[in-house]
């Protein structure tokens, strides 16, 4: 057991590393964008926007398309009435790019890019009497159509719409058959607040709240078990290197938290620069180890309550040392159940098993990393709070882009994210997606909160007058201000430890402060002398002094 303990505590520290770089971010979210470095001329000054496609063949509707809209001509409507579907013909220009193969009246026209630019296009299907443009790119991705030329381009007043090529070689297939083709172009709006949000809050604060009594619940359980081997005979100075009671606990000293902040950037970088498919499956396995450790532990943690014996029978496993009887029965279940979801990734019901294995893993570190007092918390919530803010906000300055976004969003991966975050699927959001949440975002703030319990029962505090109940709320109401800034700045990548970390540090920080307990929280933190919670003072000066 001792030998998979340790095993544990590497791979967690591992995780930790790489858990930092998945902040929240809502990157796939964005449905305007208003480019600010392409030149806004007259006429030409419109936001890019997420255009939906609906299009129907012989009357029969077909799946939805995405495009997206120009930076010149009408605005598109958020309307979706399939009463105002126009017919489509494709169409070619003429080596002049001022002429139609075919006339357009009270049609949308359908053209393949080429060398003509894209005001000429919509200059010329409007000329031909089109209601609308759609160009065919010449690759997968979705460029910005904007105006190349010096010039106005108020004139052009019928909306274009860019699609990939193979959503436009699936449209001009149908029309090679004969086949009518019509089509709706409209961007609907994302609601302000979706009920994913709501469910993410509750699914992020609760497991910070059930890690904290867990981690406590431990280390009562550790104090009442040294105080029964001092009853037994035992030495109470004995130190927690030197007894078993907290050895599967990692305690964070200031030197590790600083190097949490160039770690977590070198491999950020690293996965910036080297993303890859293969980079994502060397990720989806590093995942499914941790998720895998994080639910057996959970579980047999749960289950040794009610399977007490079964918790105590020990078994030699090669390799492995000791191994509880609990152990070897659930390990098949959460090895399967990790498989699973590592293979079935991609479909649509496997974000759950992502968030359970994902809390599972979080609630797993956080018992068994753990933060001594208050300095230590505040150089590695102060190091995480420069780190997110640098590589959201300053690094497009230096990488033209945001480098935290660009990888938490799987620009680099075909759209596949990383594993390393909660996730729920937007319900009424008619563009989908998901809310996600980083576990970083959980992790980091989940060490404090854990400590302030920690702490308060240590001190024998109660709630009102403790740390816990008060760091607990601030970080709630840091989860909540994160999800206004997302809402404010229309779907932006927000870095959530901008605002986790002033409402939870600096609430225990100003608490200590005002009450005059800052100093041992600073120093001491919950190394207060836990004997006094189970002996007398008369019992502990029994025992020769070795303080000299």
């Amino acid at each position: 057991m001792a030998s998979m303990s340790r095993c544990f505590r590497s791979f967690v520290w591992t995780l930790v590393v790489v858990n930092l770089f998945a902040h929240q971010c809502r990157g796939d979210s964005e449905i305007a964008h208003e480019d600010v470095d392409t030149p806004s001329q007259p006429g030409c000054d419109n936001s890019f926007v997420l255009v939906k496609i609906r299009n129907w063949m012989d009357n029969m509707e077909a799946t939805e398309l995405v495009g997206v809209s120009a930076r010149f001509g009408e605005k598109i409507s958020d309307r979706n009435v399939e009463t105002e579907a126009i017919p489509l013909a494709l169409i070619s220009l003429g080596t002049s790019c001022n002429s139609s193969s075919l006339p357009l009246t009270g049609q949308a026209a359908m053209v393949r890019r080429g060398e003509c630019t894209f005001t000429s296009m919509a200059r010329t299907a409007q000329a031909a009497g089109a209601k609308a443009l759609v160009v065919i790119n010449d690759k997968e991705d979705l460029c910005k159509m904007v105006c190349s030329d010096n010039d106005t381009f108020t004139d052009i007043t019928i909306p274009s719409v860019l699609v990939p090529k193979s959503a436009g070689d699936t449209l001009e297939a149908s029309l090679g058959r004969g086949e009518t083709v019509k089509i709706l172009m409209y961007s609907p709006k994302r609601p302000l607040v979706d009920i994913s949000e709501v469910f993410l809050w509750l699914m992020a604060v609760g497991t910070v709240l059930g890690a904290s009594f867990w981690s406590a619940w431990t280390a009562k359980e550790a104090a009442q078990e040294h105080y029964r081997t001092i009853k037994e005979g035992g030495d109470p100075y004995l130190s927690d290197a030197e007894s078993d009671v907290n050895k599967d606990v990692v305690d964070i000293n200031v030197m590790s938290a600083f190097l949490f902040l160039i770690m977590a950037s070198i491999f950020l970088l690293v996965l910036y620069k080297f993303m890859s498919q293969w980079f994502l499956i060397l990720l989806v396995i590093l995942f499914c180890i941790g998720g895998f450790e994080g639910l057996q532990t959970c579980m047999v943690a749960l289950l040794s309550r009610w399977f007490p014996r079964a918790a105590g029978s020990y078994y030699s496993v090669p390799l492995l040392g000791g191994v509880s009887a609990l152990s070897l029965s659930v390990a098949p279940f959460a090895l399967t159940f990790a498989i699973l979801w590592g293979v079935y990734r991609n479909n649509s019901f496997a974000w759950i098993g992502q968030d359970v294995l994902g809390i599972s893993l979080i609630l797993s570190v956080l018992q068994v990393v753990r933060l001594p007092n208050i300095k230590v918390s505040t150089v590695l919530l102060s190091a995480a709070f420069i780190y997110d803010i640098f590589w959201v906000f300053v690094s497009p300055l230096i990488f033209s882009e945001s480098v935290m976004i660009v990888v938490a969003r799987g620009d680099k991966t075909n759209g596949e994210g990383i594993p390393m975050l909660l996730k729920v699927p937007r319900l009424f959001d008619p563009w989908g997606g998901y809310s996600i949440i980083g576990f970083g975002d959980i992790l980091l703030p989940g060490l404090l909160v854990s400590f302030c319990l920690r702490y308060d029962w240590s001190a024998k505090k109660s709630l009102l007058n403790g740390y816990f109940l008060w760091t607990a709320v601030g970080y709630g109401l840091g989860l909540f201000w994160t999800y206004v800034a997302l809402v404010l700045m229309n779907g932006n990548g927000q870095p959530a430890l901008l605002y986790i970390v002033p409402c939870t540090l600096g609430t225990v920080l100003l608490l200590g402060w005002w009450r005059g307990e800052l100093k041992t929280l600073w120093n001491k933190g919950e190394q207060v002398p836990q004997l006094e919670n189970h002996m007398n003072s008369a019992q502990i000066h029994d025992y020769p002094d070795r303080s000299s």
